[in-house]
C-alpha cells in the first residue's frame, strides 16, 4: 500500500468518504485504518466539516425506492446473487457512514474515532468478501439496482452526533442483526454454504458495530443530561413512527448494549 498524503485524521476521513471508485475506497480505508492503528494520524485543527452531501460512490448501482426492487426467492442463483448484491450495497454504505462519523463529529474522545475507524475497516473487509462472492455469480457491485435509505438517515442526523448514534447504528444497522439469521436459515435450505460463511462473519462483527453506536449514544446522552432509554424512544417516535419492523433479535441486541426496557418498548411500537 502507498503512504497516505496527510497525517490529519479528518482530512483522511474526508478523502475516504469522497472516493467514488469502490476498489479505491476500500484501499484508502485499509491504508487509513493501518495508519491510525500505528498512531500516524492526528486530530489537529482542521477546517470544519462541509455540509453533508452525496458520499463518494460509483455511478452504478442505480438507486431506486425500496419498493421498486424486485423480490427474488433464494431458490435460484439469480435470487441468491441479488441477496449478496443487496448486502454488499449495505456494507458499501456502511463504509461511508463510518467515515462520515469520523469526519463530521469533532471534539469527541479519542476512543470515538478509534471505534469508527475500526468499523470502517471492518465494513470495507465485508464489502470485499461480498464482492468476491458476486464474482462467483458473474456479477460486480453496481450491476443491480439498490436503494439509498441508509444515507438518507445520515443526511437527517448530520447536525447531531446523539441522533446519528441512535438512529444509524441502533436502528438501521441493528436491523441486520434481526434479518441476517433468517437469511442464513434460508440459505441452509438451498445449500449455499459460501454465502452463509460470509453472512455469519458479518453478523458476529456487526454486533460490535451496533455496540459502538450504543456506547456513544449513551456518552452523548450523558453529556446532554438526558435519559438514554427515554431519548431513544422519543427519537424512534419522531423519525420512525409506524415504520419499524420486527421481530427483533433480542439475544444479539442485548449483546450490542440494548436494555430489556428498550427492547420491550421496541416490541410495543410494532405490536
Amino acid at each position: 500500500m502507498t503512504a497516505i498524503a496527510t497525517t490529519n485524521l479528518f482530512a483522511v476521513a474526508q478523502s475516504c468518504l469522497v472516493e467514488c471508485d469502490a476498489a479505491r475506497k476500500v484501499e484508502r480505508t485499509m491504508r487509513a485504518a493501518a495508519a491510525f492503528a500505528a498512531g500516524a494520524l492526528d486530530r489537529a485543527a482542521a477546517p470544519p466539516p462541509q455540509p453533508i452531501g452525496e458520499p463518494g460512490r460509483p455511478a452504478q448501482p442505480l438507486l431506486v425506492a425500496p419498493r421498486a426492487l424486485a423480490q427474488r426467492g433464494l431458490g435460484s442463483e439469480a435470487g441468491r446473487a441479488a441477496l449478496v448484491h443487496a448486502v454488499a450495497h449495505i456494507e458499501f454504505n456502511a463504509i461511508n457512514l463510518a467515515w462520515d462519523a469520523v469526519y463530521r463529529f469533532r471534539d469527541l474522545p479519542a476512543a470515538f474515532y478509534a471505534d469508527w475507524v475500526a468499523v470502517a475497516a471492518d465494513e470495507a473487509r465485508h464489502f470485499t468478501l461480498l464482492q468476491r462472492r458476486l464474482d462467483d455469480f458473474g456479477l460486480r457491485y453496481g450491476d443491480l439496482p439498490a436503494h439509498d435509505g441508509l444515507w438518507e438517515m445520515a443526511r437527517r442526523t448530520a447536525d447531531s452526533c446523539l441522533e446519528r448514534m441512535a438512529l444509524v447504528p441502533r436502528v438501521l444497522e441493528a436491523r441486520g442483526l434481526d434479518v441476517t439469521p433468517g437469511m442464513i436459515q434460508r440459505l441452509h435450505a438451498v445449500g449455499d454454504t459460501a454465502t452463509i460463511a460470509i453472512l455469519e462473519q458479518i453478523l458476529a462483527e456487526e454486533v460490535a458495530h451496533v455496540a459502538a453506536g450504543t456506547r456513544w449514544f449513551g456518552w452523548c446522552c450523558e453529556r446532554a443530561g438526558v435519559d438514554p432509554a427515554d431519548t431513544f424512544q422519543r427519537l424512534l417516535q419522531q423519525y420512525y413512527r409506524g415504520a419499524l419492523k420486527g421481530p427483533f433479535n433480542r439475544r444479539d441486541r442485548l449483546a450490542a448494549g440494548f436494555t430489556p426496557l428498550e427492547l420491550d418498548r421496541l416490541d410495543a411500537l410494532v405490536a
